[in-house]
């Protein structure tokens, strides 16, 4: 299975089948709703007064769905083989589609409202079973790949079915095109499904529970028995309240203050999924083979920072009459909503999909589909939410569009604070990202050789005061550092070491107390599967070159015997955090990528791991280069 390169995904039997069927799955959900949504603005089938009401009733029937059967359809997800569910759903989609497309005909509100939620309830039952097959058909070096191109394909799905839709939904012919290219994609996704590979289910005991509200407070509380996987998917939930609210008032906000024809709503509209799009996939460029949860800030900073900057652009926009895509286009003040809008999108990929490649890798096997089916609860919540708060917001208090984003970007701010004050490794990680995307240009050679569970210990010279942030960097199993007690207590880098639960340790004479308080730390790590970081020399170099390492690799081998990685770093030294030129933090600081090599070699056995065997081993690593 890990074989295949990620870049070769797509071309994969395991994964292109899952793609294609969430790919039409989204296209056809958007073809409707877009369609019915454009009907609805253009006050064809309702009365102007009633426009905000009704497209806040459409986005939430959508949505109520998710809230009403995600739990039942985690269930069935792990009970049963997960192929054949989806190639009833798809089958299913396919009945609904022809009721919508009577329903587009006859122009029935109703029945076109009734068949919208319908369309939510399949996509409720789809959701937790796609995500917890991925999975199964990938390994974990290509969970945020397939994530990446899931989102991506998912949004391109959106990006045509909003361009068509809206397009749709504003000719003439409405009333039988619409109804006939939504029953078309149905049987195109059906045929799609039926490709899929056999993944078989994880909990085949698992006895269905059909009262609903039971189960879904009982998957909620599942969801929370890990705090990190919970505040991942109120991450996600909040994103989803985010995009429902952007994406519901997107087509009045178009009409009512930037005068557009249904074609400029497709056209704003086509810019935020591009932007999704395109920031999922620049996740997955970011992120390389792990998963890099340092990106949810910097995507949840963009969120807010373009919101905002979405209200000015929306208040300094002027015309007088109704433009055409081409007129707006050429006007000046458009460029910068639309740049604000497609950045709103590209920060919302880089947010949401290290979020789920977190929920899906750090979840069971055996409960993954009820912990992503509890995530598509609070989702729905979220985005129920998003709707009452539009109609509050817009038809209560009489808030314009442009101040119900600017509000929410405010929200935002206050909702990522708290997740991130809750969870730290956030902001820790995005520092280290930060720090080897910005400073340095690392590349790594043996990593694939460090275990990739069960206890360990790393050992590796120690050049710089990045030298761990560099490392954790790296390494796609997280990392427990030993270091030096006064290192570990820099101002803002003690941070980032207390928040990845970085072990201080000084020598006995300078602290019997800390040190055998260190030595006790050390031990329990290793007896809960833990990977460590131990730098022997148990200083930084002060000449470049690798001093003789300490004994206490020795006696922490004896007390806990578990195999030990040689690491190397190459290409710190003379760097801004090295102690070269007369000491660290002295010479210039000059800002620019730097080469550095992170390398590692085959584990030795505790038996054979001396203090001596380690030193030659990691100057081997290192080379004659510095």
């Amino acid at each position: 299975m890990k074989g295949i390169k990620t870049a070769d995904l797509l071309a994969s039997k395991r994964f292109l089948p899952l793609f294609l069927t969430q790919f039409f799955g989204a296209l056809n959900d958007n073809l409707f709703k877009n369609a019915l949504l454009v009907m609805i603005v253009s006050a064809s089938i309702v009365s102007a007064e009633q426009v905000n009401t009704v497209v806040n009733l459409a986005a939430g029937l959508f949505i109520l769905p998710f809230f009403l059967f995600s739990a039942l359809a985690g269930q069935l997800a792990d009970k049963f083989e997960k192929s054949r569910i989806i190639r009833a759903i798809k089958f299913a989609e396919i009945i609904i589609m022809l009721v919508g497309a009577l329903a587009f005909y006859l122009g029935m509100l109703w029945l076109l409202l009734a068949v919208l939620f319908f369309m939510g309830t399949q996509s409720a039952f789809f959701g937790p079973v796609k995500y917890a097959i991925l999975p199964q058909h990938l390994g974990n070096d290509e969970l945020i790949a397939g994530n990446a191109r899931v989102g991506m394909g998912t949004f391109v799905a959106i990006l045509i079915g909003t361009i068509v839709g809206s397009l749709i939904g504003g000719s003439a012919q409405v009333q039988w095109l619409a109804g006939g290219v939504v029953l078309v994609v149905a049987l195109v996704g059906w045929l799609s499904s039926r490709k899929i590979p056999l993944a078989e289910p994880w909990a085949k005991g698992l006895k269905i529970d059909w009262n609903i509200p039971r189960v879904s407070w009982q998957l909620i509380r599942l969801a929370t028995e890990k705090q990190t996987v919970f505040l991942a998917i109120l991450g996600i939930s909040w994103f989803w309240m985010l995009g429902a609210t952007y994406l519901t008032q997107m087509p009045n906000f178009t009409k009512t203050v930037l005068k557009g024809e249904p074609g400029v709503i497709a056209l704003v509209l086509s810019a935020f999924t591009v932007g999704v799009a395109m920031g999922s996939m620049l996740c997955d460029k970011l992120s390389g083979p792990r998963v890099e949860i340092g990106l949810v800030p910097l995507g949840a900073l963009g969120l807010s920072l373009m919101g905002i900057d979405l209200y000015f652009a929306a208040e300094s926009y002027q015309v007088d009459a109704v433009v055409s895509p081409m007129v707006f286009l050429a006007s000046g003040d458009s460029w910068r909503v639309m740049v604000d809008i497609l950045l709103l999108g590209l920060f919302g990929g880089l947010y949401i999909v290290p979020l789920y490649a977190m929920v899906q890798a750090r979840t069971a096997p055996e409960k993954r589909a009820r912990i992503i089916g509890s995530n598509n609860i609070l989702n729905a919540f979220f985005m129920v939410l998003a709707s009452v708060l539009g109609i509050l917001f817009l038809g209560v208090a009489k808030f314009s569009i442009a101040e119900l984003y600017l509000t929410v970007a405010f929200m935002n701010i206050a909702v990522a604070l708290f997740i991130f004050l809750q969870v730290p490794e956030f902001t820790m990680r995005f520092l280290v990202w930060l720090m080897g995307h910005s400073l340095y240009r690392v590349s790594h050679s043996g990593l694939e050789q460090i275990p990739p569970r069960g206890a360990a210990i790393i050992v590796c010279n120690h050049v710089s005061y990045v030298d761990a942030l560099l490392l954790a960097g790296a390494v796609r199993r997280p990392i427990r550092f030993i270091m030096y007690k006064p290192i570990y207590e820099l101002p803002v880098l003690n941070f980032i070491f207390r928040t990845g639960g970085a072990i201080p340790i000084c020598s006995q004479k300078e602290d019997p107390q800390a040190y055998e308080q260190a030595m006790q730390s050390i031990s329990d790590a290793l007896k809960q599967g833990q990977l460590l970081c131990l730098f022997p020399e148990g200083k930084l170099t002060g000449d470049g070159e690798i001093d003789v390492f300490k004994p206490g690799i020795e006696r922490i081998l004896a007390r806990d015997p578990v195999p030990v990685v040689p690491m190397a770093l190459k290409g710190l030294w003379r760097s801004f955090f090295s102690r070269s030129n007369g000491g660290a933090f002295r010479k210039p600081f000059r800002p620019g990528w730097r080469q550095v090599s992170v390398l590692a070699s085959a584990p030795l056995s505790p038996e054979s791991a001396t203090a001596e065997t380690l030193r030659a081993k990691v100057m081997a690593l290192r080379g004659a280069d510095q």
